[in-house]
Formats: structure tokens, sequence, C-alpha cells
């Protein structure tokens, strides 16, 4: 495939929040092409947690684009910056994780970031790969590059010292570390979101220092979540990277009318044209349009329809899957059981409380039929018994 500049350019350009430099961007695609060097474009991955959700596919989807464009994407595995923890947009002191740990969370990353990037294309380095071998004396030398007072000038540190909570000498070394890790893979581009900006500009800086030609450097948004806020699993308002059709289209289609727009430009491929369309249309139906965009992007077109389907039938119109779990009776039950205990059981209610106020509110229905008793007991079913808790839970109770 023929690149033009205007081409490549508008690819950086789209859905960017912080473009440093634009001017020296343009010069370097126009010596990209004219050599037939691709441009080195450093992402930055640290192995903190096992799963990654779609707020990090932002990211991803755009080195992706670039890399269809012929850019070399350089995916940095952040095995030794891990361990120090980024303090980015925390407001408290993080535990330092073991090295152990980070083996864990780093097993799955590279598999999930290749649900997005082509693998086989992308340069992968671990960091530890140059820190291991780093000795004392060259660290010392390292935290030269920065004075406290530049550190200091961190807004994410400013409000931590007002707020008087502690501020680690290891979250210090972050930026730094980052920072050094363009220097030793020569990138040209550096993307991240913008609570990155400030780790971003370090490795400018410390370029500039090697006398390196200074990386550009790219920022995006941070995306909110299904509930409006940033999307995090321990809000559990994400969607995973791993999660099936199905599960991606339902989850998709409970998020907040606000963060469409956004949502629409990062994690799809429309146009702007297409995206104002999409976001005239009645909210349902953008909904479902973002939703098939970004499962058919994961899964294809055809798993994308059928979990559109699914949606439909169980949702709109009430029909229950015809995937229902089926939970035996089990010998430690005895002949009967409070149906407010048998719920939990099954696992439909989280506590016997909690199932005694769904009885009491008509929300527990037995073979289809409501049943009000909080006291009621139930015997082993002769037969298949649909045991429904609310709309949505539901199970067949086997003999």
């Amino acid at each position: 495939m023929t690149v033009d500049a205007e081409t490549l350019l508008s690819a950086f350009q789209r859905g960017t929040t912080d473009l440093i430099e634009e001017k020296q961007l343009q010069g370097m695609i126009a010596r990209s092409l004219e050599t037939g060097t691709p441009l080195r474009i450093k992402f930055g991955m640290d192995p903190s947690s096992p799963d990654l959700h779609l707020g990090h596919a932002v990211q991803l989807r755009k080195l992706r684009d670039l890399q269809d464009l012929g850019c070399q994407i350089v995916l940095i595995v952040g095995d030794a910056t891990a361990m120090v923890g980024d303090p980015s947009g925390k407001s408290k002191l993080r535990p330092v994780l073991t090295r152990e740990e980070v083996e864990h969370n780093l097993r799955t990353y590279t598999d999930q970031a290749g649900r997005v990037l082509d693998m086989e294309k992308t340069e992968v380095r671990r960091n530890s790969e140059w820190f291991d071998a780093m000795g004392f004396e060259e660290l010392l030398k390292l935290t030269t590059r920065m004075t406290v007072a530049q550190m200091l000038e961190r807004e994410m540190f400013q409000t931590r010292m007002k707020n008087e909570e502690p501020i680690g000498i290891n979250e210090f070394l972050y930026p730094l570390m980052q920072g050094w890790d363009s220097v030793m893979v020569k990138s040209d581009v550096e993307l991240g979101g913008t609570d990155q900006l400030f780790n971003l500009l370090v490795g400018r800086r410390l370029q500039e220092q090697e006398e390196q030609r200074p990386q550009i450097v790219m920022t995006q948004p941070l995306i909110n979540g299904l509930d409006g806020r940033k999307m995090s699993k321990s809000y559990g308002n994400a969607v995973g990277l791993t999660a099936d059709a199905k599960e991606m289209t339902f989850r998709i289609m409970q998020v907040d009318d606000e963060v469409m727009p956004t949502w629409l430009l990062h994690l799809t491929r429309l146009s702007l044209e297409e995206i104002e369309q999409t976001l005239a249309l009645h909210p349902r139906e953008a909904k479902a349009r973002l939703a098939a965009q970004v499962t058919g992007f994961y899964h294809g077109a055809e798993a994308a329809a059928e979990a559109a389907g699914a949606f439909d039938r169980e949702v709109r119109d009430k029909v229950l899957p015809d995937d229902l779990p089926r939970v035996s009776w089990q010998a430690s039950w005895g002949e009967e059981l409070p149906l407010a205990n048998l719920l939990k059981e099954m696992g439909l209610c989280q506590s016997t409380s909690e199932a005694r106020r769904a009885i009491k509110q008509g929300g527990v229905k037995l073979a289809g039929e409501a049943e009000r008793d909080e006291r009621a007991a139930i015997g082993r079913p002769p037969g298949e018994l649909l045991v429904q808790v609310g709309k949505k839970r539901a199970a067949h109770l086997v003999p």
C-alpha cells in the first residue's frame, strides 16, 4: 500500500490531545517516506494488573492504525518500571510489586495486545533488559538528569503535598526510567494517555541530553467507563479485551449516553461524518452501532451480529437465554430447603437477606409464578424447575 504524508499525519492527529511538536513530526514523516525508514513508535505497558480493557485499547487501536501505515511499533513491556509503580493519576503511594507478581501479570499482556496489534510486526522489549544491567553508579547518573524542583512541578505531586499524602523516592525514579526507555530504543514518537504527558516529556528531555533527535510526544484522553467514571476494573465499569462477543455487546449497550461521542471517536474507525450521523440516532440505536463496531473488531461481524440478536431477545424482548445454568439439587440440602437459602445456594442471590428482600418484593418466580412468601420452603423438584430472580438472573433447578 502506498502511503502519503497527509494520510499518515491524519492518522497521528485523529483523537489526539497533545502532539509535541507537530511541525517536527511533519518533517519526520517526510524523511521517513523519502528514505523508506519507518518511524519508531514507542508505547509502554506496565504489567501492574493481569487484564486489559477497552480503556487500554484506545492507544492500541492508534498503534494498529500507524502499524498498518508502515510505522514500526516498539512495545515496551515494563517489567522493571512495574515494580516501581507509575504515580501518574495516583493520589496515594502505590505498593511496590514483586518480580513474581509482575511476571504473573506479564504472561497475559502480549496475548491481549495481540488482539489489536500484529505481533509479528511488533518489536517487543522488556525494559529489565537495560535496567537489570545498570550498576549503582549508572543509576546515580540517571538521577542527576532532573532536580527535585523539576519533579515537583508535576501537578499530581503538588496536590499530594497539599493534602499531606506521602510521595516515595521511587516515584521520582519512574519518569526517569520511562524516559530512559526512549533513549534505549531510539523512539521517534511516544504515545500515552493524557496522564502520561509529564513522563513522555522527560523522555524527550533525556534524548536531547544524549544528543538523539527528541521524540514526538502524542497523548490521547483516558476514556470513561460504563457509568461515566474513569474506566477501571475495580469500579466494575470496564469492558475487558478478553470478553466474549456476547458479554462485550451486552456491556457496551449499558454505556452512559454522555460517553458515546468519545467512545465512537476512539474505539471505532467510523469517519467524523459517520459519528455525527450515529449520534443523531436514538440512543439505543447509536449504542447498537457502537457495539457492532467494537465487538466486530475483536470477534468479527458474524459474532457481533449474533450477540446483538441475543441482546434484543433477552433484554429488549425479555426472552430468557437458551444457555441458562443448570443447578443440581445437592444431597446436603436434604429433602427441603428454605427458598431464601436455595436462592443463595444457586448463586442467584449473594445472601439470604438479599433473597428474602427479592421474594418480599415479588421478584422471585418459580416456573413462571411469583412467590411472595419469604418463609417458603422448597422441596426437591420432581423435574426441571425454572427459578428466576428479577429480569436478569435465572437458572434451572434439576433433581
